[in-house]
């Protein structure tokens, strides 16, 4: 998967769509799901152009990783969800159905989520 300039979280990013900010630094911004699965349902996603957590996690510095991951759990506590819990998804290429070529971090929360998440293969 390479990375799309205009992909829809480079342009939230650029300011050309707009996007319901709930934190922002040098690192990560972090906005509200236009369509959420759970009450609480954010996107974290890292100010640089990496198309999933594999890209992230070999090309991005130290600091970058450091300063996204230190940003979704500020996130969480904004949200107020650190004490009670939250879930993390981030899919990374095609066979997880990831479908925006940035790398992005999911935020849920606000319910009792299930202990399952995936749906089981069909035989």
């Amino acid at each position: 998967m390479s990375y799309d300039t205009n992909n829809i979280f480079a342009r939230i990013l650029r300011g050309e769509i707009p996007a319901k900010k709930i934190y922002e630094d040098d690192w990560a911004f972090a906005f509200h799901d236009i369509h959420p699965q759970a009450p609480v349902h954010a996107l974290v996603i890292p100010k640089g152009p990496y198309t999933c957590w594999r890209d992230f996690a070999e090309r991005g510095s130290d600091a970058e990783v450091a300063g996204f991951f230190r940003a979704v759990q500020t996130v969480a506590k904004t949200l107020g969800v650190s004490e009670t819990g939250y879930r993390t998804i981030a899919n990374a290429g095609p066979d997880s159905m990831q479908e925006v070529p940035h790398f992005h971090v999911h935020i849920l929360a606000g319910a009792r989520l299930g202990t399952k998440i995936v749906t089981p293969l069909a035989d």
